[in-house]
């Protein structure tokens, strides 16, 4: 029972400093992310390497792959990329089994302790991500102390020794590392669990090799499961790294295994920790180097295995994925690109709102109705979407970031509210015959073309953080409320010379409160980006083609 609980105590500290690492390691890198994720380009060989560095960071393969489908299934890449990504995450991931390998156990607890001291004992939050980076690091090496001795005292029980022959026989060490990985969602904890049966002295390379293939399935299994729901180009990138690591294994187990375990057992003749943590990296490695060249070949396999195009759903996401929410910095982002195509939405509302009035055209009033069904079904999701994020670990600019990026959402839902109301109004019109003066429909138009670039500034402002575009919002919404005064005077004139009915006169006056309003809330959105422009701060990196 002792050694259940010291091995079960010991995985779950293995667990956790490995996340808390991760995490730290995020924090600490979590602005450049988004420009390791740029320098991927249609170069596949850069691909490898981002994938190498970010699972470095994430310090988890199956957290990359992950992100990866996430990243296919927003936009964000293309298969030909991904494949790229999903190999050099393998690489990556053998990090964790070259750490544990070292045995520094018994420095744990004072790095534990220096991390702890220095957390706390400074206000920098540099310091507090680099402490939490040595925390991290401590719990995970003193879970490994545990587990080692919970399976020490087992080498003395004829049970586990007679449990460790039978994985002689390498289908069922490929087997046991398969279900163990899926169970425990992490080939490095299946690792260190095998470096610490290592440690008993009764596991050789050859017992242990078949285990690394079938880990190496094995995590497969966390992707293939968050690929559940997602587009279809994110199946096919889930479904490449099933294919990379299980044909990798066929050719290891076939021809690979007895020359690379040689070349182990020669590198490291007596430390067993390290010839698992070697042939892991081996096998990871060459697999890349033989699996390369035929990357097209992968991609165009996953595309004939899942066939079809995806159909886009209202009030889905173009360049979201709940797969983000673990890298905060790139989901902040995306989060920006959908925000800027909801206000785009806006604006092609307002546009038929525009041409539903003046035309008196009731199919244009109906596309408006649609089109703010999909705009407040989006505004929900996106509000949920920041919910969800804003439980996960995130620095004071970003939280900054999302205040502002819920404020713009408030906004444009609003100028898409008023953009409705003139469509109703338009149909009142239209059920009443009703239809505007000359000079009513010249008015309408030049206070519409006034608040529609009101509206177009800032979005811009909004797309490229240039404060000199808000402050342009502010002169237009100066035009924008004298043209109201000016046209309700106007009105009023037309009313008491008989030139207008009292039914359009209601209809001009409301029009000219909602297009007013669009003005408010286009400076608004102006005036809450400046705020963020004038301390410094960047909004969200989203210059670029949207």
């Amino acid at each position: 029972m002792k050694v259940a609980i010291e091995l079960i105590g010991g995985l779950g500290l293995f667990l956790f400093g490995m996340s808390f690492m991760g995490t730290a390691l995020q924090k600490a890198a979590g602005s450049k992310m988004r420009g390791i994720l740029a320098a991927l380009t249609n170069n596949r060989i850069i691909g490898v390497l981002v994938g190498c560095i970010v699972t470095m960071i994430v310090q988890s393969s199956s957290a990359t792959t992950v992100m990866t489908v996430g990243f296919v299934n927003a936009g964000l890449m293309n298969l030909s990329q991904a494949i790229g990504v999903i190999m050099g995450a393998n690489i990556g991931t053998t990090i964790t089994a070259q750490m544990v390998a070292f045995n520094l156990t018994d420095i744990a607890p004072l790095v534990v302790g220096l991390g702890v001291a220095f957390y706390y004992g400074s206000k920098k939050k540099r310091v507090k991500e680099i402490a939490e980076i040595f925390i991290g690091f401590g719990i995970l090496f003193l879970g490994m102390a545990y587990m080692k001795s919970a399976i020490s005292p087992l080498k003395e029980s004829p049970i586990f020794m007679d449990a460790l022959m039978n994985f002689r026989n390498p289908v069922i060490g490929i087997i046991s590392g398969f279900v163990i990985t899926a169970v425990l969602q992490s080939s490095s904890a299946t690792t260190a669990l095998l470096i610490a049966v290592a440690g008993s002295g009764h596991m050789t390379i050859e017992m242990a090799y078949p285990i690394l293939f079938g880990e190496n399935i094995g995590t497969c299994v966390t992707a293939m499961l968050a690929s559940i729901g997602a587009h279809k180009t994110a199946k096919r990138a889930a479904l490449m790294h099933l294919t990379f690591n299980v044909v990798g294994t066929i050719i290891f187990m076939l021809f690979l295994r007895i020359p690379v375990q040689y070349l182990v057992e020669l590198i490291s003749p007596t430390h067993i920790e390290r010839q698992i943590a070697n042939a892991h990296t081996l096998f990871n490695i060459i697999s890349v180097i033989i699996m390369y060249p035929f990357a097209n070949q992968i991609v165009k396999l996953s595309e004939k295995l899942i066939k079809g195009e995806d159909i886009d759903r209202e009030g889905a996401f173009k360049y979201l994925d709940k797969r983000l929410l673990a890298t905060p910095s790139i989901a902040l982002d995306q989060f920006s690109r959908e925000v800027m195509r909801m206000a785009k939405m806006v604006e092609e509302e307002f546009v038929d709102a525009r041409l539903a009035l003046l035309n008196s055209d009731e199919d244009m009033v109906y596309s408006v109705f649609e089109k703010e069904k999909a705009v407040n079904l989006m505004e929900k999701n996106l509000l949920d979407y920041i919910v969800d994020l804003s439980k996960y670990p995130l620095t004071s600019a970003q939280r900054d970031k999302i205040t502002t990026l819920m404020n713009t959402i408030n906004d444009v839902e609003r100028v898409g509210d008023h953009s409705d109301n003139i469509a109703e109004l338009a149909l009142y019109n239209i059920e009443n015959g009703s239809d505007f003066s000359e000079q009513a429909i010249e008015e309408l138009n030049q206070m519409m073309d006034t608040v529609h670039e009101a509206y177009k500034l800032a979005i811009l402002t909004f797309k490229t953080a240039d404060s000199e575009l808000g402050l342009a919002v502010f002169e237009k919404e100066r035009v924008i409320n004298n043209m109201e005064k000016t046209f309700r005077k106007n009105h009023m004139d037309r009313l008491n010379d008989g030139l207008c009915t009292t039914n359009t006169g209601i209809v001009f006056l409301d029009t000219l409160s909602n297009l007013e309003r669009i003005g408010d809330h286009s400076t608004n959105m102006a005036e809450s980006i400046i705020e963020v422009i004038n301390k410094g701060k960047v909004l969200v990196d989203i210059k670029g083609d949207h």
